[in-house]
């Protein structure tokens, strides 16, 4: 028996210890959090040539999209046509389109065998642009056009008095909502910036060519390199708070002079 004991003694002295395996991961964690930081305090060149591609390829596709959206939505809110409620039913559907969805359409546009094959510009930024901005036509389109509407609901009669036609009363209103527009396309920005799946079906993640902020995250995850991962993560929550401060300044400084 004092043998048995001696013999299991170990194995009692070891279940009694507590684990070593929570402490070893919080010191990880907090190992990779501190190389994280220190990585963008340094600007370190391999995150802000992610960064910067990410935000090159995200304002030139939200640059496309609003330069289409806008007019678009307020054509459509002041305009009168057949068929216009469906359009705005199917725009207002389209603002949760999946972006996986957007990807694999801009895809097999771009791919050899689509119909745009012969531009070469699959697995490119401007590929990647192309997709984003196809995102974003139906959020930021849907949202102008409710602005307008309510705007056009309220000014219409004055405008008609004054000989304005459908297109320069869009024009009117959209000057007039320049405050409220800019609070809607940094909201598309800041989809546009966070998107994952469309840039990678149609971008590739191809290292130094199109890997940006949300597909290196992914990436950089699966291979466990958690500094870079963690680096990016912070630099994205930080254009995304900054976005949010920007649009609800704008608003108020609106509100403030306007009322």
């Amino acid at each position: 028996m004092l043998r048995q004991e001696a013999r299991f003694s170990p194995r009692l002295r070891r279940a009694r210890d507590p684990p070593r395996a929570p402490s070893l991961a919080v010191n990880t964690i907090a190992l990779a959090f501190s190389e994280a930081f220190s990585m963008v305090a340094r600007l370190d060149q391999t995150l802000v040539e992610i960064v910067l591609l990410s935000l090159g390829v995200s304002l030139t596709s939200v640059t496309v999209g609003s330069a289409l959206a806008l007019p678009a939505g307020a054509a459509i809110a002041v305009g009168s046509f057949p068929g216009k409620r469906a359009v705005v039913t199917t725009l207002n559907a389209l603002m949760g389109l999946p972006a996986v969805v957007v990807g694999l359409a801009v895809y097999l546009l771009l791919s050899r065998a689509g119909p745009l094959g012969a531009l070469g510009l699959l697995f490119t930024p401007p590929a990647m642009v192309v997709a984003q901005a196809v995102l974003l036509f139906p959020l930021l389109a849907a949202l102008t056009r409710q602005v307008v509407a309510d705007a056009w609901g309220e000014s219409r009669e004055q405008l008609i008095s004054l000989g304005a036609t459908p297109w320069t009363s869009a024009l009117a209103l959209l000057f007039d909502l320049r405050f409220t527009l800019v609070t809607i396309v940094l909201a598309g920005f800041g989809r546009a910036i966070a998107e994952v799946g469309a840039v990678m079906i149609v971008g590739g993640n191809i290292d130094g060519v199109t890997r940006v902020m949300t597909t290196a995250i992914a990436l950089e995850t699966s291979k466990g390199d958690l500094p870079l991962a963690l680096g990016l993560g912070i630099v994205l929550l930080a254009i995304v708070l900054v976005l949010n401060t920007a649009a609800s300044s704008i608003k108020d400084a609106a509100v403030r002079r306007y009322g």
